[in-house]
């Protein structure tokens, strides 16, 4: 009765000891992430379009405001496009380069380091560098100038659209000029795919592709119908992660393009900051950043509700 009682004790003090460490992180996660999201989606929904501030109550005047302007519509084909080309290449990218690095190649851990480095550099820094490499006048064409070559042409600038297929007030199709950021930021996030790939690969049992080789599977038949189906999971990790950092895009454009010559390089975070910031329509860009809130958690809940079904399953 003894014991019970003083493991009940040390159960309460347990559970109480980690409630309340708990506490405080939940206080600030519970202020300064979801109150600020239910302050936005309130001033999103008044007429606070000017530098005073007006809470009189608009519906969704905001919202219809900024989905019938030519800004938004070309922020909505550039983040879609955007976002599947450029997890298309980094989980391409990444998972060839894991490979290589899996063959147990010499000095392993240098290209390793080589491949997950530009990690380490923020996206305004990979901006800057970028759009002096890829600028007409400056980077690889004065190279090439120099060997006696033709300069590269001049599509980081370009407002071409290809296939241009009309759509609302915009031209649906890909930004040429969104290339040259999708190049950037392969570059910049392909080594986390890589990491996140290779620890996948070095999970899989060697047993179950030494089984496979004795049976007479080749190299190509072993990849299809065993490593990648290990690696459904992390392949879903990587693009969850991959496509919250697309839709929240920002410093890369700013510093690199900017929205460009007729918002072909424009991204729903960079219209949010200048309306809000710069155009004092607190209103509309409450409402942009909603709307981007909203394409974040199309792709993030369904994640969430998967690996709790999982979790509990197991």
């Amino acid at each position: 009765m003894n014991h019970e009682g003083v493991h009940r004790r040390k159960f309460s003090w347990d559970t109480f000891s980690s409630v309340a460490t708990l506490i405080p992180s939940l206080i600030l996660l519970g202020v300064f992430v979801y109150g600020f999201i239910a302050w936005t989606v309130y001033v999103s929904l008044t007429k606070w379009n000017s530098f005073i501030p007006d809470f009189s109550f608009a519906g969704l005047m905001n919202y219809m405001a900024i989905f019938n302007t030519y800004r938004f519509q070309s922020d909505l084909r550039n983040i879609v496009v955007f976002t599947v080309l450029f997890i298309v290449l980094c989980l391409v990218v990444g998972l060839a380069l894991a490979i290589l690095v899996d063959q147990k190649i010499k000095a392993e851990g240098f290209f390793r380091s080589i491949f997950i480095f530009p990690m380490a550099i923020s996206f305004v820094v990979t901006g800057v560098v970028w759009s002096w490499i890829l600028n007409p006048n400056t980077g690889v064409n004065l190279i090439l100038k120099a060997f006696g070559w033709k300069s590269l042409p001049s599509w980081f600038l370009s407002t071409t659209i290809t296939p241009s297929i009309p759509i609302g007030q915009i031209q649906l199709g890909i930004p040429i000029a969104l290339l040259a950021v999708l190049i950037a930021a392969v570059w910049q996030m392909s080594g986390f795919a890589m990491a996140v790939y290779l620890a996948g690969l070095r999970a899989i049992a060697d047993d179950i592709k030494e089984a496979a080789r004795i049976d007479g599977a080749g190299a190509w038949r072993i990849f299809f119908s065993i490593i990648l189906p290990q690696l459904k999971a992390t392949t879903t990790t990587i693009i969850i992660i991959l496509t919250a950092a697309s839709l929240k895009i920002f410093g890369l454009i700013y510093a690199m393009t900017g929205p460009g010559q007729a918002f072909v390089t424009d991204m729903p975070s960079l219209n949010m900051f200048q309306t809000t910031f710069q155009g004092d329509a607190f209103a509309q860009g409450a409402a942009i950043a909603v709307v981007l809130l909203l394409l974040i958690a199309v792709f993030i809940i369904p994640y969430l509700i998967s690996t709790l079904r999982q979790g509990e399953n197991s």
